[in-house]
């Protein structure tokens, strides 16, 4: 009997699902090994019982938890897709304002039937068994976690910084261009594909593990930055890890 999984998704830009598609003839290998039951981007079925499900999106409106609850009901193990599901991502910039002030400001009116709380990651509503981080997220990680999960083994992520990664790539650094860039405190795994081309890192894989012993502080004092200012970086993806 080949596995059963599922692809689902709430508030996001669904690109990470895109990610999943684009994988193209790896995901037909995978299609020898499991069996896609639900997946609204490419069909209309449904399943009762699934040992995986893969959620995108964070949850920020009506009905949003109760069809979560559901979907962790019915799944073995429940896998946040993305920084939207990890993290909270991009949504949860609206987090210092009330969603009545939210919905005035993005939609230029009062639409009660959209953001009715603060946008949230998975794990605010349920547990959590993994999560593919980044926004979007890298193809061949996914198919590596979800190898492992095959395999019944516990998918292991990067517990180093994206500076290694960049390091390793002879990148050069992006504090020498003058750019702020959260490198040094973000967990690995992208290949620093943002600095690859021509840009910095801003934080969408969430932090590392112990965060505070790692030396940015020390960069940050070298470049003459303050608490502020790398603060309205870090929260672009990471207001609920703030405190962290």
């Amino acid at each position: 009997m080949k596995m059963k999984i599922g692809f689902f998704d709430f508030a996001g830009c669904e690109g990470c699902q895109l990610t999943v598609m684009n994988l193209e003839e790896e995901l037909l290998q995978i299609l020898q090994l499991v069996e896609i039951v639900e997946f609204r981007e490419l069909m209309s079925g449904t399943a009762e019982q699934i040992e995986i499900a893969f959620v995108e999106g964070s949850i920020c409106r009506p009905g949003d938890r109760e069809r979560l609850q559901r979907i962790r009901q019915r799944s073995k193990f429940l896998v946040a897709l993305g920084s939207c599901a990890d993290n909270g991502g991009v949504n949860a910039l609206g987090s210092d304002r009330t969603p009545e002030v939210l919905r005035q400001q993005v939609y230029g009116s009062d639409l009660p039937h959209l953001y009715t709380e603060t946008p949230q990651a998975l794990s605010a509503v349920v547990e959590v068994d993994y999560r593919v981080p980044g926004c979007p997220i890298d193809g061949h990680e996914f198919l590596a976690i979800l190898q492992a999960l095959l395999l019944k083994q516990h998918p292991e992520l990067p517990s180093f910084a994206v500076c290694v990664e960049c390091k390793l790539a002879e990148y050069p650094c992006s504090f020498d261009y003058g750019q702020v860039c959260l490198g040094p405190i973000t967990r690995a795994g992208c290949q620093a594909i943002c600095i690859d081309g021509g840009g910095h890192c801003r934080g969408c894989r969430g932090l590392i593990d112990n965060p505070r012993t790692s030396p940015y502080h020390q960069i940050l004092e070298q470049h003459g930055l303050s608490v502020e200012e790398i603060l309205d970086q870090y929260r672009t993806f990471n207001v609920n890890e703030k405190s962290s």
